[in-house]
């Protein structure tokens, strides 16, 4: 087992059993107070052909697309290696903008997919030929273990650096991202801010992330068309797994044991949808004798027991649960909801019940925005739902085989990350109940 997995799971094995036994909590914790809204402005330093915002995401398991801008023209190219300052291999790809509401115009927005790469393995590299800023990221393992990191609702405060910062801590192969980014909300600059932001993490591992409500961007008779920055900024791999569409897409890790889908929750999902018919088509694919988990992510949760947000995802819920259920996905995560939330792992849920061959659910809305926490909960806390808890943080998940991974959640508690939930969750497949379609 590698050495950065197996520690964490000795340490937190007492509390894991402690929690999951301990029946439904509603946290007294008393959280902070806002803090500001952040602006990152580029370096001093940079020019009009510096790259800036630089951010990687998995292209099937043993490529990866580089993305990036600069303000000026520059080549899009990435040169790479596993020395640092020696880049053996180069590769080209290709350049856009795009112009939103006739006020703005991005910078050149390059991307390249480079590769094939090894697994577990530090490559360096420079964007658009320019020395005077190198990257550096790590590949995921090519075999379990495999650690995931979970945030949702990330934008850029005080708060969001905070759990930045947590998260860089981690090491972590893959980070998940269920939704609202950058909280731009129609002003474009803060796309630009943000991706500044967070490119320490996203230009050093990959970042793989679906759309929320805050990524929609239209303004009527002006800008008609949904998801236009988000599309031009996070292209994600869906042409890997036919999807027709960047709003939703799946893929692969730990070489094929880990299945991922990442869903739209504001595109069409009903059953005459492409969306729903591409869900269908992808699960059947798959070999569960070699993909021993399958986890999905979506916004808006399909259960969920705090004031906010109540009933957003039910459409969804309705619309595609059945299929997630009869795949026997193991875990969903959620944003939407500023909290935290994890619903019972001794008997999951499906369809409003228990049901112990039903996919565990998480709400993770709580990585910073600026719109602050969602601190009021329906009160009796309902039997499905096992710990709540209204603060900022992340989750980590480390699959450590073929039947067992263990999930915690971190709170951001004065800028340590404290661990408040964890579980030990056994894939379904492991389960002999669960072996026929019940």
């Amino acid at each position: 087992m590698a050495s950065h997995i197996l520690p964490n799971l000795l340490l937190l094995l007492a509390l894991s059993v402690s929690r999951s036994a301990a029946g439904s909590a509603t946290s007294p914790y008393l959280r902070p107070p806002p803090r500001e809204t952040l602006s990152t402005p580029l370096p001093d330093d940079a020019d009009g052909t510096t790259p800036q915002q630089v951010h990687i995401s998995m292209v099937g398991m043993n490529r990866v697309r580089v993305t990036w801008i600069t303000e000026d023209d520059a080549p899009a190219t990435v040169d790479y290696g596993l020395q640092e300052g020696k880049y053996g291999e180069s590769s080209t790809g290709s350049t856009l903008t795009y112009s939103f509401s006739a006020l703005y115009t991005s910078g050149k927005i390059h991307e390249v997919v480079i590769g094939p790469l090894d697994p577990d393995s530090v490559y360096y590299y420079r964007c658009s030929g320019n020395p005077a800023r190198e990257f550096s990221f790590k590949t995921p393992p090519a075999s379990l273990p495999i650690k995931f990191v979970v945030i949702g609702d990330l934008g850029q405060t005080g708060w969001t650096n905070s759990t930045l910062n947590h998260i860089s801590r981690s090491n972590y192969d893959i980070l998940l991202l269920p939704g609202d980014l950058s909280y731009a909300d129609l002003n474009q600059p803060s796309w630009d801010s943000y991706a500044r932001l967070v490119e320490p993490l996203a230009s050093s591992r990959p970042w793989m992330v679906t759309e929320g409500n805050h990524e929609i961007e239209t303004i009527p008779l002006i800008e008609s068309t949904p998801f236009k920055p988000y599309n031009a900024r996070y292209h994600m791999p869906y042409e890997e797994s036919t999807s027709p569409s960047n709003l939703f897409y799946s893929f692969d890790a730990g070489g094929g044991a880990v299945h991922v889908l990442m869903l739209g929750s504001y595109t069409d999902f009903d059953a005459s949808s492409d969306q729903l018919k591409w869900l269908q088509a992808d699960l059947a694919k798959l070999d569960r004798s070699k993909t021993k988990w399958l986890f999905a992510l979506i916004h808006a949760p399909w259960y969920n027991s705090n004031k906010a947000h109540q009933g957003d995802g039910e459409d969804m819920r309705e619309a595609m649960e059945e299929t997630l259920y009869a795949a026997r996905v193991d875990a969903v995560f959620a944003g939407h909801v500023h909290a935290y939330e994890r619903f019972v792992v001794q008997a999951p849920v499906y369809n409003s019940k228990k049901n112990q061959c039903g996919p565990l659910h998480i709400t993770i809305g709580d990585g910073g925005n600026r719109e602050g926490l969602a601190n009021k909960y329906i009160d009796p806390q309902p039997s499905i739902s096992l710990f709540r808890e209204a603060s900022f943080g992340h989750g980590q998940l480390q699959v450590a085989n073929g039947t067992h991974a263990l999930w915690s959640w971190h709170r951001n508690d004065d800028d340590e990350a404290v661990v408040v939930d964890s579980v030990w969750i056994s894939s379904l497949l492991s389960n002999p109940a669960c072996h026929k379609k019940n």
